[in-house]
């Protein structure tokens, strides 16, 4: 069977083409090609956009990981715009090609965040939590995003939407670039640190979505989340712990805000962010505690 991923070589995806070359045809878009040959080898087939594909209806399953990192600059206008246009230019597409394709993929896997809740301070939510903060930049990406992939929702085609948490892995994403303070023994709070850090190792990540692609009962919204969150002030203790290094500073939440505008929101208020669905539907974490995680990251195997 064959399977499309768009979003391919990022973290996320590159993880995840390198699973699923074991029991698929995988199929890529890419517009490096040469860089996606190298990274993957010639298993797997590179389209550098979606005309080269046609109307999809070759493809078994569809995987949509594509986006710009919300946390890589500063949300000025500009920045908002192709923040945007890089998740529902593509998401719209896809699913477009879906509604008129002969014989329609028959799952539709699409990526969204927990940036959907918005500021829940430590409120744990699940998928039922109500939501409206339609002053929250994130909250109204993520809405629009998921409302373009469900509308690909049909009888021949099954759509799942994971709203991811904060990745942890053993190379890339986020977690590398928090090390370089903790390395140096810089590492503290920000904030008030009683603000949610919702995580996810890398491997659940996978697994979770493969998870969904193989479980025909499975459709809807679902968080990609660990099953014990915690708060920014727990997550940066622990990692120190794991390095072995001091943990004293504190970063204030108007110097965050002076330092990365309105995307610091996102980081001084956070959310507590559950895997409610995931759980319902018999899914069984690898890593359910951040140090266990931060270990399998950090720390070389014995």
């Amino acid at each position: 069977m064959k399977i499309l991923v768009t979003g391919g070589t990022g973290l996320i995806g590159s993880a995840l083409v390198h699973r699923l070359l074991a029991n698929y045809q995988v199929t890529i878009t890419s517009r490096d090609p040469q860089r996606a040959l190298k990274l993957f080898g010639p298993a797997v087939q590179v389209a550098r956009n979606l005309d080269e594909l046609g109307d999809l209806s070759e493809f078994y399953a569809v995987i949509n990981l594509q986006g710009e990192n919300i946390a890589q600059r500063r949300w000025t206008e500009r920045q908002k715009l192709r923040l945007e246009q890089s998740r529902w230019g593509i998401t719209r597409e896809l699913t477009e090609r879906i509604q008129v394709a002969t014989n329609p993929p028959q799952v539709f896997i699409s990526g969204s965040a927990i940036g959907y809740y918005g500021a829940q301070g430590t409120t744990p939510v699940t998928e039922s939590t109500a939501v409206d903060t339609p002053d929250d930049f994130a909250h109204r990406l993520c809405v629009e995003w998921e409302r373009l992939a469900l509308a690909a929702q049909s009888a021949q085609t099954r759509v799942c939407v994971l709203r991811t948490g904060v990745v942890l892995a053993q190379r890339g994403g986020a977690l590398q670039k928090m090390l370089p303070p903790y390395l140096l023994g810089l590492g503290g709070v920000i904030g008030s640190g009683q603000q949610g850090f919702s995580w996810i190792h890398l491997d659940d990540m996978v697994d979770i979505i493969i998870f969904l692609l193989n479980r025909d009962d499975c459709v809807g919204v679902y968080n990609g989340t660990a099953p014990q969150p915690v708060t920014q002030a727990e997550f940066s203790k622990t990692l120190a712990k794991v390095l072995r290094k001091s943990h004293f500073m504190k970063i204030p939440a108007w110097g965050l805000k002076l330092a990365l505008g309105e995307l610091s929101q996102m980081v001084v208020t956070g959310q507590l962010v559950l895997p409610a669905r995931l759980q319902q539907a018999g899914y069984a974490f690898r890593f359910e505690s951040v140090e266990e995680a931060l270990r399998d990251c950090l720390l070389p195997a014995s």
